[in-house]
């Protein structure tokens, strides 16, 4: 049986955000992308306490697909490490899961 994942990527614009969520759906890598904006990040990046707004997007997909998403990310992202992580969707309504499936291909 198929297992799902929500993928969560920061960004550093809307702009940004829009297209690489679009370049993710077209190419079936993820069924969907809520864009959330702004979101007020707080890190440690080279020694430094950094306080930032940035773009959350919040991606569903198969697990099968994680890589070619992680993948495909790092390919368009700006960051030099950018977040990507992933959290498993124990329990959904099923027709949704099923959207989820029909809206993504299957990892090559």
């Amino acid at each position: 049986m198929e297992s799902y994942i929500i993928c969560l990527v920061t960004l550093d614009t809307y702009e940004n955000a829009v297209k690489i969520a679009s370049i993710l759906v077209e190419e079936k890598i993820a069924a969907c992308a809520n864009i959330v904006s702004p979101i007020r990040s707080i890190y440690r990046w080279q020694g430094k306490i950094c306080d930032e707004n940035e773009i959350l997007m919040m991606m569903k997909t198969r697990h099968s697909l994680f890589e070619r998403l992680k993948n495909r990310v790092k390919e368009l992202h700006p960051y030099d490490v950018p977040e990507i992580i992933s959290v498993k969707i124990s329990e959904g309504l099923s027709e949704y899961l099923r959207w989820i499936n029909d809206s993504t291909e299957v990892s090559s």
